[in-house]
């Protein structure tokens, strides 16, 4: 019963994370259609796609025993697709910015940062630590310090919400859809009694 409600509570919670990751594809349909980034920031792009990657790595065999967190490499390796097409997307539109080099030089530094940051813990994880527990505590405390940045990173929005004195750069559905999904994995993380999971969502 347990294990069945475990997976019922993983599977809302897919569902929510993924209307979560989909959120911003309105504001990329805009910056299509002006073909112009505008003032929209990469930043809470580039840290979700890092939170995807060590979220999808945690949940696979080699941290977690066998599949015991399907469900959570299933939304996050939707979620680096997601993610990774908005920054490609920000990154082509950059273009049309009048400082179109540095804005460009920025995104790719933090990509790049990004993937060597997951490359490296992926490698510590594999190779130099050599059970499940130990694997899962350190990606997991990796992973937390990438949760806390990816959902405070929002907070960049604010200064443009406060300058502006619009939230359309803080849309109301980001934030539904954040506390919801955050509310359903904690509830998975507690069920199995896995507090990295747990304990990263709070800060949803």
């Amino acid at each position: 019963m347990g294990d069945r409600l475990r997976l019922a509570v993983g599977v809302m919670g897919n569902a929510a994370s993924l209307l979560l990751y989909a959120a911003p594809i309105l504001t990329f349909a805009r910056v299509i259609r002006k073909k112009n980034t505008e003032e929209f920031s990469c930043v809470p792009y580039t840290i979700a796609l890092l939170n995807c990657l060590l979220y999808t790595w945690y949940g696979l065999p080699v941290v977690s025993y066998k599949w015991e967190n399907f469900p959570v490499v299933t939304i996050n390796g939707l979620g680096i697709i997601l993610e990774l097409s908005f920054v490609l997307i920000y990154f082509w539109f950059s273009t049309a910015r009048g400082k179109a080099s540095f804005f460009q030089i920025k995104v790719a530094a933090i990509v790049i940062v990004v993937i060597i940051g997951f490359c490296i813990t992926a490698v510590i994880s594999a190779f130099v630590l050599h059970d499940h527990h130990h694997r899962k505590i350190f990606v997991g405390s990796v992973g937390l310090v990438a949760s806390v940045a990816m959902y405070g990173s929002p907070l960049v929005a604010v200064k443009q919400v406060i300058l502006t004195k619009s939230v359309e750069f803080m849309p109301f559905y980001l934030s539904f859809f954040s506390f919801l999904a955050s509310s359903l994995w904690m509830a998975y993380g507690l069920l199995g009694h896995d507090l990295f999971l747990a304990v990263c969502m709070i800060y949803y």
